[in-house]
């Protein structure tokens, strides 16, 4: 336990998740960390998706919503670095916020209280639309000097097979990995494939025992035993 980073946490809900499925990651988190040094940024499913309906904005809205509890964070423990946590697209718009780049109008300048951030099953490479235009303002604006002043963790899960011939999970697994990446006979989380997780200059790490989606009987990356794989590297 006590090589265990004791840095504040943040975590970062995934595209189309809500803050209240983070509440078990937290609980297991908070047998490493104290549970008033970790924070969930409150999301909904309305931010992501827009009201009326304007998912291409769904960056900007975590992205203020994310900026307003780095401050609450940053003020609570001031002088100590914090550490991101983000799951699957919450990786690309926490990135995009510490890019410190205008993206849609918006920008945010608080890298400096940054130290780490790690990602769990992020896409940082996929075809599919709307993740598509973070990952491409990231190719644009990310350069090797970002790495000195934040390091980045991609850690993603391998158990997952996809193949059209296999059983119904790994076919299953197969259109996913296809749709992100444009092949299917891939390993992944089950719904990533490990190599849309690569992003050059970060740290890469795969883990097994966990799988992509935070849902009821599950063990995904935020249970006790998925975050048993990834919280040594915070």
């Amino acid at each position: 336990m006590n090589s265990v980073s004791q840095h504040p946490v943040i975590i970062i809900p995934g595209v189309l998740f809500w803050d209240g499925l983070y509440n078990g990651m937290k609980q297991a988190l908070a047998r490493y960390i104290p549970q008033e040094r970790i924070a969930v940024v409150p999301v909904t499913l309305v931010d992501w998706i827009g009201f009326p309906p304007s998912p291409e904005r769904s960056t900007n809205r975590v992205m203020a919503s994310l900026d307003r509890t780095v401050r609450v964070m940053h003020e609570r423990f001031p002088g100590e670095p914090l550490t991101f946590v983000a799951h699957s697209g919450g990786g690309t718009v926490a990135l995009i916020y510490l890019l410190e780049q205008v993206f849609q109008g918006d920008v945010y300048h608080m890298r400096h209280v940054v130290g780490t951030l790690l990602t769990l099953g992020t896409p940082f490479v996929t075809r599919e639309h709307y993740a598509k235009i973070k990952t491409d303002f990231i190719r644009q604006w990310l350069d090797r000097r970002f790495f000195e002043d934040c390091r980045v963790v991609s850690v993603v899960g391998n158990d997952y097979h996809g193949s059209l011939s296999g059983t119904m999970v790994e076919r299953v697994c197969y259109h996913f990995y296809q749709n992100v990446c444009g092949k299917g006979a891939v390993s992944g989380d089950g719904i990533v494939p490990v190599e849309s997780c690569y992003l050059e200059g970060a740290e890469h790490v795969t883990v097994s025992g966990v799988e992509h989606l935070p849902t009821p009987h599950t063990r995904w990356y935020g249970t006790t035993e998925g975050v048993e794989q990834w919280v040594h590297l915070l």
